[in-house]
């Protein structure tokens, strides 16, 4: 994962020196969704956790990467904004309580698939009951590698995403794909789903 995120880190130092780019589809899919205290798990540039905390969520944002972490948490004191932000490697994280809203976009691909799947049971067990997980990952058919390492990553199938919330009520379930560099493609499961018991 250490990979990912000096790549991710290099772009997010560029976006910060810059106008923050739009809430991505599947940022904005969660939207609707935000509700009670929420947790941004792998925030990125954390233009999701502020839109939860302008709409008054209180928020725990967790990211790897120091340029995210830092851009957010100047965001989040300019506006004075009920955010907290945390420089963390997501799975050394503990977390206290559960949270109404949990969001995991475009993190568990990022590690290798023992790992993942672990980080997966920690989030929906961090999920209250009629709280909402959004779980947003690279699906297989991805042919865009270039911000993986060599062996730490997992490419799902679409089947095994949707499984990982059976028993769970699905709000939304899409498969998605774009366009990347080098003629490849990134292939995306997004789901959203509430837990039940």
């Amino acid at each position: 994962m250490r990979d990912a995120v000096r790549f991710f880190d290099n772009q997010f130092q560029h976006l910060s020196a810059k106008q923050v780019p739009d809430l991505n589809p599947f940022e904005q899919r969660s939207v609707p969704y935000l509700k009670g205290r929420v947790l941004d798990y792998g925030c990125g540039m954390g233009n999701l956790s502020v839109l939860a905390a302008r709409q008054g969520h209180s928020v725990l944002a967790v990211d790897a990467s120091p340029a995210a972490i830092g851009h957010l948490q100047r965001r989040a004191q300019a506006e004075n904004l009920p955010l907290q932000c945390l420089l963390a490697q997501a799975q050394d994280t503990i977390f206290e309580g559960c949270y109404y809203t949990v969001l995991a976009i475009g993190l568990f691909m990022f590690m290798d698939c023992q790992l993942a799947h672990q980080q997966v049971e920690k989030m929906k067990s961090l999920t209250c009951i009629d709280g909402v997980m959004v779980c947003n990952v690279l699906v297989e058919s991805t042919t865009y590698l270039e911000m993986f390492g060599a062996d730490d990553y997992c490419l799902f199938t679409p089947d095994a995403v949707r499984l990982w919330f059976k028993g769970w009520r699905t709000e939304d379930f899409q498969i998605e794909e774009f366009a990347a560099p080098g003629d490849t493609i990134k292939r995306f499961a997004t789901v959203i789903a509430t837990r039940l018991h």
